[in-house]
C-alpha cells in the first residue's frame, strides 16, 4: 500500500479517497465539487469525505510548518521504539502533574 496506492490490493472506497487527497494535497487550486463524485460513486459517505479532508488539511499544515521549521525526523529505528512504547503505555504523557 505505502509503494503504490493505485495498484495496491485495497478497497474502492480507500482508493478514491485517496486519490481526491493527492489532488487536494498537490494542485489544491485545481478541487471542485466535481472531483467528489469518484468518491461517491465508490460509496464513499459525506461525513467520511469531510474526515479525510480535515486529516489530510492538518496533516498539511503540520507538514509543512515542520518543514519550514526544520524539523528532525527521527530514524526509522527510533520510529519502532516509540511505536513499542505507545503500544504498551498509550499516549499517556511522559509528565503527569502535580
Amino acid at each position: 500500500m505505502l509503494d503504490n496506492w493505485r495498484t495496491a490490493p485495497i478497497h474502492e472506497k480507500l482508493r478514491a479517497t485517496l486519490g481526491f487527497l493527492e489532488q487536494v494535497t498537490l494542485a489544491p487550486g485545481t478541487v471542485s465539487p466535481d472531483d467528489v463524485a469518484p468518491l461517491r460513486a465508490a460509496g464513499v459517505s459525506e461525513q467520511a469525505v469531510e474526515d479525510a479532508l480535515y486529516v489530510c488539511a492538518y496533516f498539511n499544515i503540520i507538514d509543512r510548518v515542520a518543514d519550514a521549521l526544520d524539523f528532525d525526523v527521527p530514524s526509522a529505528e527510533a520510529f519502532s521504539k516509540r511505536a513499542d512504547m505507545l503500544l504498551e503505555r498509550g499516549y499517556l504523557p511522559s509528565i503527569k502533574p502535580s
